[in-house]
C-alpha cells in the first residue's frame, strides 16, 4: 500500500490517539527524527479526518501548553506543510465551524508560537466575526488581558475594539512590546494610542484612578507606570511612528514647564544665567501657548515678586481674571517704563566681570564671525597649517531634558592672536556644507595639527548628530589633546601642589567663592582655568540660545573665550608641566596615548611606534594603574541620578558636593550637568549603559541599587579614595 493513501481507501481510517502515542516514543529518541517526520506524515494520510484527528491529538496531550519546542507545536506545523500539499482534505461548511468552535478551546491555553498555524489550518480569519470577539472578550473579562492582546492581534480584530480597554491593562503591567504590536500596521490605531496617552497626561488626571479598576492585576508597579515614563513612551512612539508632536500637546506642555522650571532654578537659585539671556529662553519655551504662559506666572509669584509677574502678564496681555491672587492688583498700578538703575546695575555688572574673571587677551577686531564659505578662506589658511596649534569648542541650544540631542549651532577655533566662529546654521546650500564638511573632517584627520579642546569626545558626538557627514568623525580623529584628561590629572595632583608655592594663583574651590563672593563653585572648564591662569571663566551666557540670529555681543565674546583660554591654558601648563605635577610633554604624551589606544582596536595595523613613544605610553598605563590618591568630600562633587536620592542626601549629610536629578528628570540631564560642572555621574542599571558613553572615563559610576544608601556610600567613598573627616559631617546645607 502507498505511504500516503487516501483516508477513503482506509476504512474508518487510523486512531489519533494511536498515532500520538507512536509518535511521543519517537519524539524523545534524538537519532530518530527521520523517522518521527515519515510516521508523521504516513499517520495524516491514514486520519480519516486530518483535522480533527489533530485537535484529538492535541487534547488528549499538553505538551504544548507550556513553553519552547513542543511535540504538539511540531505535529501541527508538520500538518499545515501537509495540507499544502493535500488541500483536498480542507473542511467547510458545518462541519468546519465545528473545528473552529474546538479549536478555540486549544487556543485560549496555548503558546504564541502555536496560534499562526491553528489559525492557518482552521481558516480562522473567515469565521464569523462576532464569533471571534466573542471568544476574545471571555479571555479579556477572565482577566487574561495578554492572551486576548495576542489573539486579537492573529486574527486581526483590532479594528473592532476599544483600543484603551484593551492596552491599559499591558501598559500597567509594562507590556508596551505587545500594545505596540496591537498598533503595528495600523496608522490610525497609532494616532489613536498616542492620544490616549496624551489625555492621561492632562495636569488633573491621575493614572491611579486607571489602576484601581484592575485591583487582580499581576505585575502591576505603580512606581514604574508614572508620569515620566509615560512622557518617554510617547516620545519614543513619536519618532518611531513619524508622527506630528503636535498630536500630544498635554506632553509637550509638560515638557516645557519642566524646561521652565529648570530655567527658574538656573537664574534664581544658582544664579548662572543673565537677565537677558533668561528672558531669550523663557520666551522662546512658552511661545504663544496660554497655558505656559499661566505657569509662567505662577512660577514668578513663587520664585519673584508680584511686579516682576505683573510686567510678564502685560507682555503677554493676560486677561485679569486669570491672574493669582494680588498679580492683578499689581497689573493695574503697573507703569512700564525704562529705569535708570536697571543701566547702573548693568555697568556695574561690567565692572565685576572684568576684575573677576579671564578676559580675553585680544582685540575685539581678532573675533571673526564667519557666515559664508568666502569669508572662511582666511581661516582655512590660518588653521590648516602643520604644527598649528588650535583652540576648539561649539555651543548649541542646551535641551533642557528634551529628547534628542541638539545640534551644533557654533564652531569656535583659536589660533594665536585670532579667533574664528563658524556660524554653522547659515552653511544651508549643498555646495557650501560638502565644503565645510571636508574642512572640518581634514582639521580633525591630521596629525599635524594639535587641536585642543575640553572634553571633545561629547563635542564630536553632537558634531555628528548635526549632520550625518561626521558620523564617524571621532574614530578619524588625530593628534588631538583632551584638557578634560589633563584636569583630571591635575586634580589627582590638587592637594601636593596647592602647598607648594606656586607662580600661578592656585585657589581651591572654597577659596575662590569665599574670596570672590560667588555663590557657585567653579566647575569644568572654568575651574581648570582658574587654577592654571588665576582666573575663572564667566559662564553666564553657557545657557544662551545658540540657534538665535543676531548674537548677542556678549554670547560672541563668551564663544571667544572659550575657545582661545585653551590656547592659554595649554601654553602655561607646556611651559612648567612639572610646576603642576605633569610629567612629560603634555601633547607627545597625550596624543600617542590616544594613537596606541586607536592600534589597539585595529590588530591588523601592524605600523610600530617608536620606542621613546612605547616608553610614554607604558609610563601612562603605570601612572593609571596606582591608586588614586586620597581626596577630602569638598574636593569631590557628583550627581545622583534620581533612582539615588537617598544616596545623595547620605554623601551631601558627609561634605560632598551633590547634585540629584528630580523624579521627572531624564537620566541624560545627568550627563549634561556632569559636562558643564565637571562632576561624576553616579546611577545604577540600564542608565549606566548610556551615561558612561556621554562623559569622560571614570566620570561615570555604576551603583549597587539594591543596597541600602549608607552601604552605597561606602562604595563610592571607596572606589574614589575619599576620605571623610569629623569635620566634614553636616559641613554642608542639608536644603537643597
Amino acid at each position: 500500500m502507498n505511504q500516503e493513501s487516501n483516508p477513503s481507501e482506509l476504512p474508518g481510517g487510523q486512531d489519533p490517539l494511536l498515532l500520538l502515542k507512536t509518535l511521543q516514543s519517537l519524539w524523545t529518541k534524538k537519532e530518530m527524527k527521520k523517522q518521527l517526520k515519515e510516521e508523521t506524515r504516513r499517520g495524516f494520510a491514514g486520519l480519516e479526518d486530518p483535522l480533527a484527528g489533530l485537535l484529538d491529538m492535541l487534547e488528549n496531550s499538553s505538551d504544548w501548553k507550556g513553553k519552547g519546542h513542543s511535540l504538539g507545536y511540531y505535529i501541527t506545523n508538520e500538518l499545515q506543510l501537509w495540507i499544502k500539499e493535500h488541500p483536498a482534505v480542507q473542511q467547510t461548511g458545518l462541519k468546519l465551524k465545528k473545528l473552529q468552535a474546538r479549536v478555540f478551546r486549544i487556543l485560549v491555553q496555548c503558546q504564541p508560537n502555536l496560534i499562526d498555524p491553528l489559525v492557518n489550518i482552521y481558516q480562522l480569519l473567515t469565521a464569523d466575526r462576532s464569533y471571534l470577539l466573542g471568544h476574545v472578550s471571555h479571555l479579556y473579562y477572565n482577566g487574561k488581558y495578554k492572551e486576548a492582546v495576542i489573539l486579537s492581534i492573529k486574527l486581526r480584530l483590532q479594528q473592532d475594539q476599544d483600543l484603551e480597554k484593551m492596552c491599559t491593562p499591558l501598559l500597567l503591567q509594562d507590556k508596551t512590546n505587545l500594545v505596540e504590536a496591537y498598533v503595528a500596521e495600523d496608522p490610525n490605531l497609532q494616532c489613536k494610542l498616542l492620544q490616549i496617552l496624551d489625555a492621561w497626561r492632562e495636569p488633573s488626571f491621575n493614572i491611579k484612578d486607571i489602576a484601581r479598576q484592575y485591583q487582580g492585576l499581576l505585575n502591576y508597579r505603580p512606581d514604574k507606570f508614572n508620569h515620566k515614563m509615560l512622557s518617554k513612551l510617547v516620545f519614543r512612539l513619536l519618532k518611531q511612528y513619524n508622527l506630528d508632536p503636535a498630536l500630544c500637546p498635554n506632553v509637550i506642555n509638560q515638557q516645557h514647564l519642566g524646561s521652565l522650571k529648570y530655567l527658574f532654578y538656573k537664574r534664581f537659585v544658582e544664579k548662572s544665567m543673565t537677565q537677558e539671556n533668561w528672558t531669550d529662553h523663557v520666551q522662546s519655551t512658552v511661545g504663544d501657548n496660554r497655558w505656559l504662559q499661566e505657569q509662567l506666572i505662577r512660577l514668578l509669584v513663587s520664585y519673584c515678586d508680584l511686579n516682576t509677574a505683573a510686567r510678564w502678564a502685560f507682555h503677554y496681555n493676560f486677561p485679569k481674571e486669570n491672574l493669582p491672587y494680588g498679580v492683578a492688583d499689581e497689573l493695574q498700578r503697573l507703569k512700564i517704563q525704562e529705569r535708570v538703575e536697571d543701566a547702573e546695575r548693568t555697568d556695574d555688572y561690567e565692572e565685576d566681570r572684568k576684575k573677576n574673571y579671564y578676559q580675553l587677551p585680544i582685540p575685539r577686531e581678532n573675533i571673526h564671525f564667519l557666515q559664508t564659505w568666502e569669508e572662511m578662506q582666511q581661516c582655512r589658511e590660518q588653521v590648516l597649517q602643520a604644527g598649528q596649534v588650535i583652540g576648539i569648542d561649539m555651543e548649541w541650544r542646551p535641551s533642557f531634558g528634551s529628547v534628542g540631542r541638539s545640534r551644533v549651532s557654533l564652531l569656535q577655533l583659536a589660533v594665536k592672536d585670532q579667533v574664528f566662529l563658524l556660524d554653522l546654521l547659515q552653511f544651508q546650500e549643498e555646495a557650501e556644507q560638502e565644503k565645510l564638511s571636508h574642512f572640518i573632517q581634514t582639521l580633525f584627520s591630521d596629525p599635524a595639527i594639535t587641536k585642543l579642546g575640553y572634553g571633545m569626545s561629547g563635542d564630536l558626538t553632537s558634531l555628528a548628530a548635526t549632520c550625518s557627514t561626521f558620523k564617524n568623525l571621532n574614530r578619524e580623529v588625530q593628534g588631538t589633546v583632551d584638557l578634560f584628561t589633563v584636569d583630571k590629572q591635575l586634580q589627582k595632583c590638587f592637594r601636593d601642589w596647592r602647598k607648594d608655592v606656586r607662580k600661578v594663583d592656585v585657589l581651591s574651590q572654597e577659596q575662590s567663592c569665599e574670596e570672590r563672593g560667588f555663590r557657585q563653585a567653579e566647575k569644568g572648564l572654568s575651574l581648570l582655568v582658574q587654577h592654571v591662569l588665576g582666573k575663572p571663566l564667566d559662564k553666564t551666557e553657557q545657557l544662551s540660545n545658540w540657534e538665535k540670529r543676531p548674537l548677542r555681543e556678549e554670547q560672541i565674546l563668551y564663544a571667544a573665550c572659550d575657545a582661545y583660554c585653551l590656547l592659554e591654558v595649554y601654553g602655561k601648563l607646556s611651559e612648567d608641566p612639572a610646576a603642576f605635577g605633569l610629567s612629560s610633554d603634555l601633547a607627545e604624551c597625550l596624543v600617542e596615548k590616544q594613537a596606541t589606544k586607536s592600534r589597539a582596536k585595529r590588530p591588523l595595523n601592524k605600523q610600530k611606534m617608536p620606542s621613546t613613544s612605547k616608553q610614554q605610553s607604558k609610563g601612562v598605563v603605570k601612572e593609571a594603574s596606582n591608586p588614586s590618591p586620597v581626596i577630602s568630600p569638598k574636593e569631590f562633587s557628583v550627581v545622583c541620578d534620581n533612582m539615588l536620592q537617598g544616596l545623595g542626601r547620605y554623601l551631601r549629610c558627609l561634605g560632598v558636593d551633590v547634585r540629584m536629578l528630580e523624579n521627572d528628570d531624564d537620566h541624560r540631564k545627568a550627563a549634561e550637568i556632569a559636562r558643564q560642572e565637571g562632576r561624576v555621574i553616579l546611577t545604577s542599571g540600564l542608565p549606566y549603559q548610556t551615561l558612561q558613553s556621554q562623559v569622560g572615563e571614570g566620570r561615570c559610576f555604576s551603583v549597587n541599587c539594591s543596597e541600602k544608601a549608607r552601604e552605597q556610600a561606602l562604595q563610592v567613598l571607596k572606589h574614589f579614595n575619599v576620605q571623610v573627616a569629623l569635620a566634614d559631617i553636616f559641613s554642608r546645607c542639608q536644603v537643597r
